[in-house]
């Protein structure tokens, strides 16, 4: 792997937390408001990583309004319980600790609003790992991906593209890097498969925390 990298930036759900639980009551909680019942949690994991609104309409063939309803309702019950239904993969505490001891930039970058990003990674103890917190707004203006990365990449004045990894579970999070001319990492402990990550064309996989960890201590 390249030995370069001075800039990782790492999604949230899926990459550093494990959201499930949190994220598909959320979305049961809004279904619920439009007579919807989805007692199988599991069959919402589709939600966690993309966008929400373009889940609602992709999934349910929800229209813009109806779209921006169901986001509503999804904050209502994440912004008081699901954002705290959640834990952190092990094993990444480790990954952290490494980057920092090697005096690597570690930024956030995700499409969970930046406001709730920030109150995980503080509710974690893990906060002082990064350098920047970059999330979508709560208007959507900045939710997709790439958007959030470019974001990221300005905010931090970072210029030489050579040096930055965007390590993440789905494949939103390699097509936004390629979108910004960066390098990116899939792992497979997450919430995507190998068939997502190859299809997308992620530079590099890794199946489990242990081997991230290993791709960065050899940094």
């Amino acid at each position: 792997m390249d030995n370069n990298f001075e800039y990782i930036l790492f999604d949230l759900d899926g990459t550093i937390t494990d959201s499930g639980e949190g994220i598909t009551k959320s979305v049961q909680y809004a279904l619920k408001h439009f007579g919807i019942t989805e007692d199988n949690l599991s069959a919402l994991n589709k939600f966690i990583g993309p966008p929400l609104k373009e889940s609602f309409k992709k999934f349910y063939n929800f229209d813009d309004e109806k779209a921006e309803m169901g986001l509503i309702k999804y904050r209502e019950y994440y912004a008081e319980k699901g954002i705290y239904e959640n834990s952190l993969y092990e094993g990444i505490v480790e990954v952290f600790e490494a980057l920092k001891k090697k005096d690597k930039k570690i930024i956030l970058a995700t499409s969970k609003p930046e406001v709730y990003a920030k109150e995980i990674l503080k509710y974690f103890k893990v906060d002082n790992y990064f350098t920047f917190t970059a999330g979508a707004d709560f208007e959507e203006t900045r939710v997709n991906k790439g958007d959030v990365i470019k974001y990221a990449l300005n905010e931090a004045k970072i210029s030489d593209l050579s040096k930055v990894v965007m390590v993440g579970d789905r494949e939103h999070d390699i097509i936004g890097a390629k979108e910004n001319n960066i390098k990116s990492i899939g792992v497979l402990y997450g919430y995507g498969d190998v068939i997502e990550l190859t299809q997308a064309r992620a530079d590099y996989i890794v199946k489990s925390t242990e081997e991230l960890l290993k791709c960065f201590v050899q940094l």
